[in-house]
């Protein structure tokens, strides 16, 4: 195994920003320097419907783009708690929308932040940007990727597509990272 090694399974519904959180994190491995897979899984359905992809980054190339077991798990829905649990790392992180995902705690191997991400969304002026309050939480949880780098990521991506809401992302991901941090320290 290299020096650094961590992977990423993001799951919820179509819709609720998974494939571009997963995509944000693959593109700041990027700008470090990192070998990276991303793999997306759709169901049937598109919107509305399961969705979830893999996040692998690493120093060394990548032998399987296939995330098995999970550094961090980011849970946007109920069954995806179900059918995904299992799959986090002994040491892991759990990071899930307690809006829409109770979870009882029941792996004491791992940390979970669970943060009622929608309503802050929401607060902040739209529920499409969810995604951007957890991936917060996700980097300030985990570290999987720098956070300088994840913000210039942020700024990047999202900011030159629609620039108008770039403060608005902004804000939300360092209100994601706000909210791991009380999480953590409970």
């Amino acid at each position: 195994m290299s020096a650094f090694y961590k992977t990423l399974l993001a799951a919820g519904f179509g819709g609720q920003g998974v494939m571009v959180l997963g995509q944000l994190v693959a593109y700041t491995g990027i700008e470090e320097g990192r070998h990276v897979t991303w793999i997306p899984s759709y169901g049937p359905e598109m919107r509305g419907g399961t969705a979830n992809c893999g996040v692998v980054l690493s120093d060394d190339e990548i032998g399987s783009p296939v995330v098995d077991k999970a550094d961090v798990l980011v849970i946007m829905n109920q069954p995806s708690l179900s059918k995904f649990l299992d799959r986090v790392k002994p040491g892991g992180v759990l990071v899930y929308n307690s809006d829409l995902v109770q979870y009882n705690g029941s792996r004491t191997d791992i940390s979970s932040v669970g943060l009622p991400a929608s309503s802050m969304a929401f607060e902040l002026g739209s529920d499409k940007i969810t995604n951007i309050v957890i991936l917060g939480a996700v980097v300030e949880s985990s570290g999987i990727v720098n956070n300088d780098v994840c913000v210039e990521t942020i700024k990047e991506k999202l900011g030159k597509k629609k620039p108008k809401f770039l403060p608005m992302n902004l804000e939300a991901y360092e209100k994601g990272k706000a909210a791991a941090r009380a999480a953590l320290s409970k």
